[in-house]
């Protein structure tokens, strides 16, 4: 009689799931799942909605779709259409879940489609009504779609929200509800935030999710061990060029990833960058897709190897080598923030962010601080030292003191005025004003 292997509790096996998928698993070169796979996937085997709060780069991805794979595989069902819907809140990020899907279905004779702006409608309708067993899609290409065929969801047995507060920030929370309404009401529901603080989460989570459970692997006051985060004082926004240009050029990095809060900041950027001959590209909201994807594609091949980005970038996408995040514009919070630097210091590496403040960024740059509960590294360059300093004094909070006075702490000066003798008299008697008669024309 032979004995039955040991299983190592840390293994993909040890999670239920099933060949097809560890061979593609051994594949892609993944030894041991991560504390997001290892918490989330016995959860939804076992039919549990989810709300997953995980840091970008966690291994989030792979944790949903083991978990919508693992059971479409193990409940064969035959010509019922689409069975799962993954949504993303950018084309980017959709894209790289289908990437991954695809390589996770390689010994299955699954099929998965995509559905985002700026590809054929016809074929995406045929993906919808036909094909695909797993369709991954943004929200809005996909509600165009339910317009032409409203009943096209009604199978959908599993539905996953990724990076379900960037797809709230970015206003598609009703778009979101459509859409659910659209599933079959008796679908499993999965979930998954890099925060559990944006209380739309939590709002939305309520509205979809039925006797779901939580998992918060990471929260607002992660130390974020392996990245170091340092903030250089600027003057102005010429002088934040500067250093920004001194960095880029003396810095150790494979790839930069440089944040501006406007597209027109990002667009601003790049030819002084260029200027120092530095290889720069753009990414932001406003460029077609055939753009983006030639940037994006040009970032990760290495033929640019600094990009600057809107915060379109922060959640939406995923590429390997980042290790260094520059914040030329201060984040307008603290969430923003730590997507932004969650794009460095990913699967265990060093990464060094950097925060150009200028006097009208510090309270905010001070409440990021204070959100995070952490103090950030001050630095100077010596080569391109300012005048700014930082504020000369400041509240227990860490914001400037400001230069507001009370409404009487300056009163005006009273202005003399010197009266004739002759009119003394006259002082304090009202004075009647002589009226003459308007001529007739």
């Amino acid at each position: 009689m032979t004995s039955s292997p040991i299983i190592h509790p840390s293994t993909f096996a040890s999670l239920s799931i099933s060949e097809p998928l560890l061979e593609a698993i051994e594949k892609l070169g993944y030894t041991q799942p991560k504390p997001v796979q290892l918490q989330a996937i016995p959860v939804a085997l076992d039919n549990r909605d989810l709300l997953v709060s995980a840091e970008t780069g966690s291994g989030k991805t792979v944790a949903f779709l083991l978990s919508v794979l693992q059971q479409i595989i193990s409940q064969p069902q035959a010509n019922t259409g689409v069975r799962a819907l993954i949504l993303a809140p950018t084309r980017e990020l959709a894209a790289q879940i289908n990437e991954c899907c695809q390589a996770l279905i390689e010994f299955t004779d699954l099929n998965v489609g995509l559905i985002t702006g700026g590809a054929d409608f016809k074929q995406q309708q045929t993906r919808l009504k036909k094909t695909s067993d797993i369709i991954i899609a943004t929200p809005g290409r996909l509600l165009e779609h339910l317009d032409q065929n409203p009943h096209s969801l009604n199978q959908i047995e599993f539905l996953v929200l990724d990076e379900a507060d960037r797809m709230l920030d970015m206003g598609f929370s009703e778009d979101v509800l459509t859409i659910a309404e659209h599933c079959n009401q008796n679908k499993q529901t999965l979930l998954f935030s890099a925060t559990l603080m944006n209380y739309g989460v939590i709002k939305i989570a309520d509205k979809i999710l039925k006797n779901y459970k939580t998992l918060a692997l990471n929260t607002r006051h992660d130390s974020y061990d392996n990245i170091e985060q340092q903030i250089v004082l600027a003057d102005d926004n010429d002088h934040k060029i500067k250093l920004l240009a001194w960095l880029l050029g003396n810095e150790t990095y494979d790839k930069a990833l440089i944040f501006t809060n406007t597209r027109l900041s990002a667009d601003s950027l790049q030819g002084p960058l260029r200027g120092q001959k530095l290889r720069v590209g753009v990414l932001h909201g406003n460029m077609d897709q055939k753009d983006r994807n030639r940037i994006m594609a040009l970032y990760r091949e290495g033929v640019i190897n600094i990009l600057i980005a809107t915060d379109l970038a922060a959640r939406g996408l995923d590429v390997q080598g980042i290790n260094l995040v520059v914040n030329f514009d201060i984040p307008r919070n603290g969430i923003d923030y730590i997507h932004r630097i969650g794009r460095t210091g990913r699967a265990d590496a060093q990464g060094l962010t950097i925060a150009l403040v200028k006097h009208t960024e510090w309270n905010l740059m001070s409440s990021i601080e204070r959100f995070l509960r952490q103090n950030f590294i001050r630095r100077s360059i010596k080569e391109l030292a300012g005048s700014y300093q930082g504020p000369k004094k400041l509240k227990s909070s860490g914001k400037a003191v400001g230069s507001k006075q009370k409404a009487d702490a300056k009163k005006p000066t009273p202005i003399k005025v010197k009266i004739r003798d002759r009119d003394k008299k006259n002082i304090g008697k009202r004075r009647v004003p002589v009226v003459k008669p308007i001529a007739d024309n």
